[in-house]
This record gives C-alpha cells, structure tokens and sequence, in this order.
C-alpha cells in the first residue's frame, strides 16, 4: 500500500478518508493525555494513601505537610479542606466537606473523555457514509459501455477502506475509553480512602488552632 493508492482510496471515498485520519490524530492525542494524566495521579495517590496508612493521630502541621506533599494530585485538595476544617468541624459535618471536595475534583478526572466516546460512535459511522460514497463510483462505471465486471469488483473493495478505518479507530478508542474510565474508579476509591482515612485519624486528635503543632510527614517515594 503506497501514498497514490492512499490518495486513490481518499478519492474514492469524498474525503472521507481524510477525516477519518483527523479523528484517529485526535483520538491518540486524548489517549496520551489522558494516560499520562491518570497515571501520574493513579501513581500519586498510591503514595498519598501510604502515607496516611502509617500515621497515627493527624495534627494540623501532619496535614500541612502531607497536602504540600501531595502537590497538584486531587488527595491534595482533601487534605487541604481537612485542615482548614479539622480545628472546627469533626465527624459527619467534616466528612461532608471532604465529600463536597472530592465532588468538585470528579470532573477534572473523566475531563476529556467524552470526546474519545464521541468517536467511538462517530466513526463507523461516518467510515460507512465513505463507503456508500464509494459504492456510488464503482457503480457508477457500469454506466460506460464494455466495462469488465472487475472494474466494479475492484471498487468495491477500495470503497469497504472507508468502514474498515472507521471501524478500527472505533476499536482503538473503545478499549482506551474503558481502561481509562477504569482508572477513574481506581483514583475515585482512592479519595475516598484517603477521606476514611483523615476522619479515623483526626477522630484521637485534640482540636488545637494549626500554628501550636510542629510535627512533620514525609511521604516516601
């Protein structure tokens, strides 16, 4: 298969091909975003949740440290909310804060996946209006005297390019959509472990104003 015989098949089918070759771009270009993006804050997390499981009692300077640890990874805005509220709030009223929290950080997880399930559907779809399309020319030479019944046969097999295309950057796209809407689960367990895990925690631990605490966290690496 050479470039003539690939602009042949795009001229066969409209141009179908072409924005089928758009779609397939834009769709390698969500999935490495999105691989890259839920695994570093899959990985994060994971770290985020050992941390926690080795304290005992949280203070206000442990949550501190553990939320500028955490950096940009969505455990971080939990930690944040628990100690700006730990010293004021406990129990139900702070797990709902820590929920309102992990609420506001839920879109920002699935962001973008909705195009990838865009084309899922899309292109089949449109592969198969490029191969009516082509259906069309190769039919189409019945219409000139002494054709050779090859001629229509041959069309037809470049027209079924078009569904072939579609149909493979539909399943590209279906089996990244679903690993990576399994990921999302995975990081929506882990906030809410890391919530369960900041209400044991601050369940033994005075409420004291911040600035009188000076104990420190690590997170290992």
């Amino acid at each position: 298969m050479d470039f003539h015989y690939l602009l042949h098949i795009a001229a066969y089918s409209d141009g179908v091909i072409y924005a089928l070759a758009l779609l397939l771009l834009l769709e390698l270009a969500v999935m490495i975003d999105r691989f890259w993006y839920l695994r570093r804050t899959l990985l994060g997390g994971s770290r985020v949740v050992r941390a926690l499981a080795r304290t005992g009692v949280l203070s206000g300077a442990e949550l501190e440290m553990l939320r500028r640890a955490a950096g940009r990874l969505p455990e971080a805005v939990l930690l944040e909310m628990a100690r700006l509220h730990a010293d004021k709030v406990r129990g139900e009223p702070l797990a709902q804060r820590l929920d309102e929290a992990i609420m506001l950080m839920a879109p920002e997880l699935d962001r973008r996946l909705w195009i990838l399930d865009t084309i899922i559907t899309l292109a089949p779809l449109l592969g198969l209006f490029g191969t009516i399309l082509g259906m069309f020319h190769a039919f189409g030479v019945l219409a000139t005297p002494g054709t050779a019944p090859t001629a229509v046969t041959g069309g037809v097999a470049d027209a079924l390019v078009a569904t072939a295309s579609g149909i493979f950057i539909a399943m590209l796209g279906l089996l990244a959509y679903n690993g990576f809407n399994a990921q999302v689960r995975l990081i929506l367990h882990q906030l809410e472990s890391v919530k369960t895990m900041i209400l044991n925690r601050l369940d033994g631990a005075p409420m004291v104003p911040l600035s009188t605490e000076r104990t420190a966290v690590r997170i290992p690496a």
